[in-house]
């Protein structure tokens, strides 16, 4: 399946390509940084350099075939682009990215555009925190005081 998804992107069939896509596709959870993949691909015995995925990504990504998310701090993640319009929970202390969808936000954003004689042709919704592991990490700590 990778070696026709690759052609139909227009990109050359390597195997640094399908690696990199095959994990991807298998990610779990499907947001991957750069490094995610990179360590993957070490867990895995895949000799690929860091320079390599980053490059193999950045040719995913304007092939349509991958999404980039950059958030705050430099922080960017890859996901298999779906088609699918996502917001994203994204915590402060780990890095850890989650998706929602909420139909209500949807709506009212599009009310506030057309409220504005605005046309929305696309956005996004990053709302930043700390996620449950962190926090129940770090009352744990303080408890231990």
């Amino acid at each position: 399946m990778e070696d026709q998804e690759l052609r139909k992107a227009g990109l050359k069939v390597t195997l640094p390509r399908i690696k990199v896509l095959k994990i991807l596709e298998n990610a779990d959870p499907h947001h991957m940084s750069a490094e995610d993949v990179y360590r993957k691909l070490i867990e895995m015995g895949e000799d690929v350099g860091l320079a390599t995925v980053y490059r193999v990504l950045t040719q995913f990504e304007a092939a349509g075939l991958v999404k980039r998310h950059n958030f705050e701090g430099g922080h960017s993640i890859f996901e298999i682009d779906q088609g699918e319009h996502h917001d994203h929970l994204v915590c402060v202390h780990c890095s850890k990215v989650e998706e929602f969808v909420d139909a209500l936000i949807e709506d009212r954003q599009a009310v506030i555009a057309k409220k504005s004689k605005f046309r929305m042709t696309d956005h996004n919704l990053t709302i930043y925190g700390i996620c449950h592991d962190c926090e129940k990490q770090s009352f744990e700590g303080q408890r231990a005081c």
